[in-house]
């Protein structure tokens, strides 16, 4: 794939998502992102598929940090759910 399109692509991913994302209301945000936490798990997978086919070490280091910064999103994503969990549950004492 040619740079300019891969860029081009990335751009025009990058806009909707925000444009997609900003008109969510804040109420609705932390539910939908923490219902969402198996997305991240599929993102997890692809970069380390990315980062198997990985053939310099620029885009060795780029699929790493793709990997880790992926896996943290989605275990933020359940820590964020358990929290908002709790929140619901019943008080012991009432």
């Amino acid at each position: 794939m040619d740079g300019m399109l891969a860029l081009y692509i990335f751009m025009l991913a990058a806009f909707t998502g925000y444009e997609i994302i900003a008109k969510v209301p804040v109420i609705l945000h932390t539910p939908l992102m923490s219902g969402s936490n198996f997305i991240h798990g599929v993102v997890v997978v692809g970069a380390m598929i990315a980062l198997g086919g990985a053939e310099t070490v620029v885009e060795q280091a780029i699929g790493f940090f793709a990997v880790a910064l992926g896996a943290a999103n989605a275990a933020g994503g359940y820590v964020v759910t358990e929290r908002m969990l709790g929140m619901f549950k019943k008080k012991e004492g009432a």
